[in-house]
C-alpha cells in the first residue's frame, strides 16, 4: 500500500519557485543571536545535548566504535577535538565523524517528531547525531563558549528539521535516510556559524554539503546506519573547510530545479520552510523526542504501553499464549526485521521489543546484544508475537504512531492496550533529571567513571554559562 504524494509536492521546474531560499537559510544561521532564542528552547536543547554525549560514550564501546577508532589511528593525525570516550584528539572533521557514529550507534538518539498529515510520525530525522558532533568539534577547535556552541547547535538542528519537513515524503519512502541527507546541512550550518562565515561563504558551504548528501535506508539494521550520521556530520565540516578555502559552488542548492529538493524528493513544500526557521523552533513545536529504549522510535509507543500493561496486570511471560501488535502500514515498512538474529536487527523488530519486555521487564542497552537476541527463550517468545497492520491504527493517520496491543493469556483472558506516543515524546516528556538517568545508564555501559559522568551532567546544565569547553571536553575524554 503506497502513500500518495500530496499535490503540493510538484516538480520544481520553474527557477523562480523558492528563489532565494538557500540565502534565507544562511541568513537565519548567521543572524540569529543567542539572546533571540527562547530560554525554554535552550533548556530543551540541553537535554538533547546531554543525551547525545551519553550516547557517544556508550557508542564508543560498540563494535562500530572500535572500528572507527582503529580507522582514525591510521588516517586522522593529531588535532584539537575530542573523540568522546577515548583519549584521542583529532582534527574537527574526524571528531565529527567518530562522534556522529557513536551517538547513532545504538539507535538510541533523539528523533524529530513530524506531525503533518502526509508524514510518518517520528520518521524524519535524528537531529542531534549529525549536528552536535560538528558543533562540539568546531567550538573546541576555536576555543569558543558554551553559548556559541548552543546557538550553533540550535540553528543547525532547526535547518535540518525544517528541510526534512519540507521535502516530499517520497524522499524517505523511496529509501533515503533523512538523518544522513538532511543532517549534512545541519553540520555545515553549525560549523559555518562557528567559523564566522558571511552569507555568501555559507551558501557555498551548504551547496558543497548538499552534493555530499547521501544515505540509504536499506542499510538499517547494520553498522552503516550510524555510519550515515557520522559521514553527514563530517561532510558538513569538510564543506566548510573547502568553502573557507574559496571552493566554488552554487548559491541555490536547495531550491534549484537540479538542486537538493528536486533531485532527492521530486519536489518540496515551500511553505514548510519559508519563514519557518526558528518560527517556531522545532524543539518547541512540534518537538523532539528523547528515546527511552535503544531501538527504532516507532517501537516506543508499543513498548511504553507493554511495560504499563505488564506492571498493571502482573503479566508473566510463561502465562502468555500470543501477542498481537497492530500499527499503520508505514510502521511495518520501517520495522522490517520480524525474526532478528542480531542486536542491530533487533532494534528494528517490534517482535523482539515486545518479547524482551515480557521476559526481562526492561529493554535498555544490556538487553540489545547478540547474545540476548539469540537466547532460546527470546527466540521462542518472538515466535508468539504477530506484528501486522491494524485498520484502526491505519485510520488514525500517520501523524502519530498508534500501536494496538492484544495479549492473549493461557487462561483465556485478553489484555489490551493502545498508545499513540511513547515516553520521551513531547506528549510524555522526560525531565532533565530523567534524561540524566538515561545518561548515567549509557555512561555505566561504557564503564565511564561516575565522578566524570556527574561532572558532565552539571556542565551541560550550565552550558550557556561556560566560557569555554575545556572542562566538558576533559570530562568526555579518557
Amino acid at each position: 500500500m503506497e502513500q500518495r504524494t500530496p499535490k503540493h509536492f510538484t516538480p520544481q521546474s520553474d527557477p523562480s519557485i523558492g528563489a532565494g531560499l538557500t540565502e534565507e537559510v544562511a541568513a537565519f544561521v548567521l543572524d540569529t543571536g543567542f539572546d533571540a532564542i527562547p530560554g525554554e528552547v535552550v533548556e530543551l536543547a540541553k537535554k538533547s545535548i546531554l543525551d547525545g554525549f551519553g550516547l557517544a560514550l556508550s557508542g564508543s564501546v560498540a563494535a562500530s566504535g572500535r572500528i572507527v577508532q582503529a580507522h582514525l589511528k591510521d588516517v586522522a593525525g593529531a588535532g584539537e577535538a575530542v573523540v568522546i570516550g577515548t583519549g584521542m584528539k583529532v582534527p574537527s572533521r574526524f571528531a565529527a565523524f567518530a562522534n556522529g557514529v557513536g551517538i547513532h550507534a545504538d539507535d538510541y538518539d533523539d528523533t524529530q517528531l513530524a506531525v503533518a498529515e502526509d508524514r510518518v510520525y517520528g520518521l524524519l530525522t535524528h537531529p542531534t547525531a549529525p549536528c552536535l558532533p560538528a558543533a562540539f568539534a568546531e567550538a573546541q577547535t576555536r576555543s569558543l563558549s558554551g553559548r556559541d556552541m548552543l546557538a550553533a547547535y540550535l540553528v543547525g538542528v532547526d535547518v535540518e528539521c525544517k528541510i526534512a519537513e519540507a521535502i516530499s515524503p517520497r524522499h524517505y519512502q523511496h529509501g533515503f535516510h533523512a538523518t544522513a541527507t538532511c543532517g549534512t546541512f545541519a553540520a555545515a550550518s553549525a560549523a559555518g556559524r562557528l567559523r564566522g562565515f558571511d552569507r555568501e561563504t555559507l551558501q557555498r558551504a551548504l551547496s558543497i554539503a548538499g552534493s555530499q548528501s547521501a544515505g540509504l535506508r536499506e542499510n538499517f539494521g547494520t553498522m552503516t546506519k550510524p555510519f550515515h550520521a557520522g559521514r553527514s556530520s563530517e561532510a558538513g565540516v569538510v564543506a566548510c573547510d573547502f568553502a573557507e578555502l574559496g571552493w566554488s559552488a552554487t548559491d541555490k542548492i536547495l531550491e534549484a530545479p537540479r538542486g537538493f529538493f528536486q533531485a532527492h524528493g521530486g519536489g518540496y513544500d515551500l511553505d514548510a520552510i519559508r519563514g519557518k526557521l526558528g518560527a517556531p523552533w522545532t524543539f518547541a513545536d512540534p518537538g523532539i523526542s528523547i528515546k527511552p529504549h535503544p531501538s527504532g522510535s516507532l517501537t516506543h509507543p508499543g513498548m511504553t504501553e507493554m511495560l504499563s500493561l505488564i506492571k498493571e496486570h502482573g503479566i508473566r511471560a510463561e502465562d502468555v499464549e500470543k501477542v498481537d501488535v497492530g500499527t499503520n502500514h508505514n510502521m511495518l515498512n520501517a520495522l522490517i526485521h520480524h525474526r532478528p538474529r542480531n542486536e542491530l536487527q533487533a532494534k528494528f523488530s517490534m517482535e523482539f521489543c515486545m518479547a524482551i519486555l515480557l521476559l526481562d521487564g526492561r529493554a535498555n542497552l544490556p538487553e540489545f546484544t547478540d547474545e540476548t537476541v539469540l537466547r532460546d527463550d527470546v527466540q521462542a517468545m518472538i515466535e508468539r508475537v504477530d506484528f501486522h497492520m491494524h485498520p484502526d491504527a491505519e485510520a488514525a493517520g500517520y501523524a502519530k504512531m498508534t500501536t494496538i496491543i492484544d495479549i492473549r493469556m493461557k487462561d483465556g483472558r485478553t489484555i489490551s492496550g493502545r498508545a499513540d506516543f511513547g515516553k520521551g515524546s513531547p506528549a510524555n516528556p522526560m525531565t532533565y533529571e530523567e534524561a540524566a538517568d538515561k545518561f548515567r545508564g549509557c555512561a555505566e555501559f561504557a564503564g565511564w567513571p561516575k565522578d566524570k559522568g556527574e561532572r558532565i551532567i552539571d556542565l551541560v546544565a550550565d552550558l550557556d554559562g561556560a566560557r569555554d569547553l575545556e572542562a566538558l571536553a576533559a570530562a568526555l575524554s579518557a
